[in-house]
């Protein structure tokens, strides 16, 4: 189940909200801009394509294309490996994301499967929305944020981009995503 936890920015300390309601969580987030929609999950095969993902969900994606005008879309897939090669790469992408930064674009992502967090530092809060395969969460160009997947990668996910360079990120050089629970913390506090 998706969850949405706030705390101010000073640290976790202090929850002013923990929700699992789909609707609180739409409101709340759509003060921001930030859209969250829940998709009806469909049957993927286990080795899934990213190709196959996107021809599975492809009414869904065509409609979000046609009303928010993406020109780019894609399937991250990452499913965990015993291989230290997989493993150097999963810290590597996961890495990327950890610290906060804002993207030119909107950052739309659908789970298909898995899990991931999006910290949203929207003035002088953090809101950790735990999305879970069914999630659509839409966060507006230059939202600070920033996104784990955990140290085992488990996600199928479609991205949505309004050009080619939409998911480069502008990093900003703050230490605040190490101040708050991981995406591992998060699952295992549920």
């Amino acid at each position: 189940m998706t969850v949405l936890t706030v705390w101010p920015e000073s640290g976790p300390e202090t929850v002013e909200l923990r929700t699992e309601d789909p609707q609180e969580i739409a409101d709340v987030l759509k003060q921001f801009g930030v859209r969250f929609e829940r998709w009806e999950l469909k049957e993927l095969p286990p080795d899934v394509s990213g190709e196959q993902v996107l021809e599975v969900y492809r009414a869904e994606v065509d409609r979000v294309i046609d009303a928010e005008g993406y020109i780019k879309v894609d399937a991250a897939v990452m499913t965990p490996r015993e291989d230290e090669q997989w493993a150097q790469q999963a810290r590597a992408a996961r890495e990327k994301f950890l610290s906060e930064h804002t993207h030119d674009d909107d950052e739309d992502r659908f789970f298909a499967r898995g899990a991931g967090v999006f910290y949203l530092h929207i003035g002088e809060k953090v809101y950790a929305v735990l999305c879970e395969a069914g999630d659509l969460l839409s966060v507006p160009a230059n939202t600070t944020h920033w996104f784990d997947m955990g140290v085992r990668p488990d996600f199928v996910a479609i991205r949505f981009f309004h050009d080619e360079d939409g998911w480069v990120g502008d990093f900003c050089g703050t230490d605040i995503a190490e101040r708050f629970p991981s995406f591992d913390e998060l699952m295992a506090s549920r």
